[in-house]
């Protein structure tokens, strides 16, 4: 029998499934539903989200969130179109090209302050309308919370809207943390996506619980019209599309969705408090969601890793960042900095 696995900080993607999770999953895998959405569970998970973002909007569920991403900006784009994103995206950094080969748009990175976009950067990148040569600007993309763990303010989010819908755009939101920067802010889903302008919310479920699976919703109809084929043709239509939906079901039951992020921000806050006066240590960036980056001796973190597994970041190799998740516990960040503590002597 393997040894039960330790509990690293490299990522809330190397976390378990949550107890309730799972035992939906097991709960409803007897017997036989329709195919491809036309299940209960489907028809649920997509009347919760409604519940909390309203009757209109649309929803459809997928396999993973770089799907969730490449897919909601092929449904608002054509291949000449520009989206403008941040130099640290995950569709600029960590998507392999795929927003780019599958939608056949240009991305436009933006320099960001810690990980958020500022309207004078980026309006500097729309312009050329009606220009051929150029191509034409079509999407802002944003991430909340940002790869940094940052969280936009939703005035933050009504300015880039604006200026997005003043110049006949669109404004896609990367929300695969969301859940962490809706519990920091305190305030409704709807408050920090569609209340104040986003069009298509890729909403996160692998890396606050479940085993798999994102959604895509839409504001507005007209940029859904025809996912359903846009979907399809991605490779991320789920025949058994129960076990997908029935984990959103669950997750926006009884507020676990909240519970999960809100216990992840917990444990990335008691880590800033044991780290940030280690004089070795210094901490980049404002912990607001459950990330801390950090710069330290470069020489010392593999003896760390060792320890407590996470990863170096950037090209300096200096950087790390520590992830905490919704089962990370106060022993668990104890042992990491016990370990810190240890090889930075």
């Amino acid at each position: 029998m393997r040894n039960q696995p330790i509990k690293g900080f490299a990522s809330d993607n190397c976390s378990g499934v949550h107890p309730d999770v799972m035992n939906a999953i097991a709960r409803i895998n007897t017997g036989h539903v329709p195919a491809y959405g036309g299940d209960e569970y489907t028809e649920s998970a997509r009347e919760k989200f409604k519940s909390l973002l309203g009757n209109e909007i649309d929803v459809y569920f997928v396999f993973n969130g770089t799907a969730a991403n490449v897919l909601s900006l092929d449904a608002t784009t054509q291949p000449y179109n520009a989206i403008i994103c941040a130099d640290s995206s995950h569709i600029n950094s960590d998507e392999c090209g795929a927003p780019e080969r599958f939608s056949g748009c240009k991305l436009v990175p933006v320099k960001t302050k810690n990980g958020k976009m500022e309207l004078t950067e980026i309006k500097k990148h729309i312009f050329g309308f009606g220009f051929e040569h150029f191509v034409q600007p079509k999407v802002i993309s944003i991430t909340q919370c940002t790869e940094m763990g940052t969280v936009y303010l939703p005035d933050e989010i009504q300015v880039i809207a604006d200026l997005a819908h003043e110049n006949g755009m669109v404004l896609h939101m990367d929300g695969a943390r969301i859940a962490n920067a809706v519990v920091r802010l305190g305030i409704g889903l709807s408050e920090l996506t569609f209340d104040c302008g986003v069009d298509v919310l890729s909403f996160g479920g692998t890396k606050n619980g479940a085993m798999f699976g994102e959604a895509v919703i839409f504001r507005n109809k007209e940029y859904s019209r025809d996912f359903c084929y846009i979907r399809k043709q991605g490779l991320q239509l789920a025949s058994k599309m129960r076990f997908i939906a029935v984990q959103f079901e669950t997750l926006l039951s009884d507020d676990l969705w909240l519970k999960n992020a809100a216990h992840a921000n917990k444990m990335a806050d008691y880590l800033y408090s044991k780290v940030r006066d280690i004089p070795q240590l210094t901490v980049l960036f404002p912990v607001e969601t459950n990330f801390v980056f950090a710069t330290l001796p470069k020489e010392a973190i593999p003896a760390i890793q060792r320890e407590v597994f996470f990863y170096s970041w950037g090209n300096d190799g200096d950087m790390v960042r520590w992830v905490t998740t919704f089962d990370t516990t106060e022993e668990d960040v104890n042992r990491l900095v016990s370990a810190i503590k240890q090889n930075l002597k």
